[in-house]
């Protein structure tokens, strides 16, 4: 024979195991003997770190998506630049004035993208990075301008 325990509980509470125990096959011993498993479950797992593990590793693979980004982004950024660097033609002296106006009204243009992408949240990485994940690439021409 069990051990028996005499407790006292607010109403809602009885109200409340009795309701769960109208259930076939469900007895108020058996919930309360759930409820307090669980709790000292619970309670164990906090004192071995659990919760705080498995933050950690929650932290650890967001870090880890963050890296994966970062590098994306760098590389990106690289070949881009070495595209750039290896197709731009140098300009001629008289010619040099127009370049450099083209260049400020292109790179207006350019923050002014950026800003409208930032504050709208519709970041180019993170639609290439949706496409990239569900399995498309650029070399099919989906999803490559807006």
């Amino acid at each position: 024979m069990k051990p028996r325990l005499n407790i006292h509980v607010s109403h809602d509470l009885h109200d409340r195991v009795c309701l769960a125990a109208r259930k076939p096959g469900v007895t108020k011993a058996a919930i309360i003997e759930a409820a307090l498993t669980r709790f000292f479950e619970r309670s164990r797992e906090a004192e071995d770190g659990g919760v705080l593990v498995r933050r950690l590793d929650r932290l650890s693979r967001h870090l880890d998506r963050l890296e994966r980004d970062q590098t994306i982004i760098a590389e990106t950024l690289a070949l881009h630049i070495q595209f750039y660097l290896t197709v731009t033609p140098t300009v001629a002296g008289p010619d040099q004035e127009a370049a450099r106006a083209l260049g400020r009204e292109r790179f207006d243009y350019f923050l002014e993208r950026l800003a409208r992408r930032l504050a709208t949240n519709r970041t180019v990485i993170a639609r290439l990075t949706a496409e990239l994940r569900a399995g498309r690439t650029a070399e099919n021409g989906e999803g490559i301008h807006d």
